[in-house]
């Protein structure tokens, strides 16, 4: 009998909720080290290729638990490059987007990302959104703008940047669902990291400088963690119903604050935080649209 079968039922629920509280605490220190990369000059691209080639070889053993060496190879070669690619782009507007907004700015744009993916499932994936859920994309959208604030403040590269980064991630999960089931998720991850490692291998004479041992430690204490915050998720979701943990997702909002004030001295304004609570209660009402239409 294994473990997770001797688990009372009452208490499942609740070790999921601490699953996924440890990754949302976790994962800002992902924008940390990259925010720290990125002031001491080292190119983007090289620290985009450090978090996905240090997620690869932390997820390889975990991957070859599912598969022989060769199975490691994606059948759908040129599906998981574009979808490495998309996730490579979504990495690199984030990280550049760092230069220039502080992390939990640039986070709580990113939040837009949710909208983008209802969007998109309508588009794409022929899903049928109700006028309910097409009027919480249009308030969250009204909520992006108070953060971005067009018209009344210069407009940040870093908000354009951050604001791309959500869309790339948007297309990454739709292209997701397209294969979810296909194979294990441990398997599909490491493809992803591998494949994106790959060709941006392909880019880095263009940039490449010799990185410190610090610097290394960092690039690897980035991969690393985004790996294990992924990794607390996944298990997260064996616990528990994702109706309870869609909503903790937000509480890395509170960790990159508390990040970002603690090391670099940022703390967001009274408008991003008005536009981030706009864009939560939006992202929380199609949620649980979608989990009333499919029950």
């Amino acid at each position: 009998m294994t473990r997770k079968q001797t688990l009372p039922d009452a208490s499942r629920p609740m070790i999921g909720v601490v699953l996924m509280l440890g990754a949302m605490a976790s994962l800002p220190f992902i924008d940390v080290f990259a925010k720290f990369l990125g002031q001491q000059g080292v190119p983007i691209l090289l620290i985009v290729w450090a978090r996905l080639s240090f997620g690869a070889l932390v997820t390889l053993p975990f991957a070859l638990r599912h598969t022989t060496a060769r199975g490691l190879f994606p059948n759908r070669l040129l599906y998981h490059s574009l979808r490495a690619g998309f996730l490579s782009l979504a990495t690199f507007s984030f990280f550049f987007s760092l230069k220039y907004l502080p992390i939990a700015d640039a986070l709580a744009i990113f939040f837009v990302q949710p909208l983008i993916v209802t969007i998109l499932s309508a588009l794409v994936l022929k899903e049928k959104v109700g006028p309910r859920r097409w009027a919480a994309v249009a308030v969250g959208f009204v909520g992006t703008l108070i953060i971005i604030r067009p018209g009344f403040a210069e407009v940040n590269p870093g908000s354009l940047l951050a604001l791309a980064a959500g869309a790339f991630l948007a297309i990454y999960f739709i292209m997701t669902r397209q294969i979810s089931g296909t194979a294990p998720a441990m398997l599909t991850t490491f493809q992803t990291n591998a494949v994106g490692a790959v060709g941006i291998t392909l880019l880095l004479p263009l940039v490449w400088q010799m990185p410190t041992t610090g610097q290394w430690l960092m690039m690897a204490g980035l991969g690393t963690i985004a790996t294990l915050g992924h990794f607390l998720i996944v298990r997260a979701y064996d616990f528990a119903e994702a109706s309870l943990l869609a909503p903790l997702a937000y509480t890395e909002m509170i960790m990159a604050t508390i990040a970002g004030w603690v090391f670099f001295g940022d703390f967001p304004d009274v408008w991003t935080i008005v536009g981030v609570a706009i864009l939560i209660a939006c992202a929380l009402y199609i949620s649980w649209r979608e989990r009333k239409a499919a029950g």
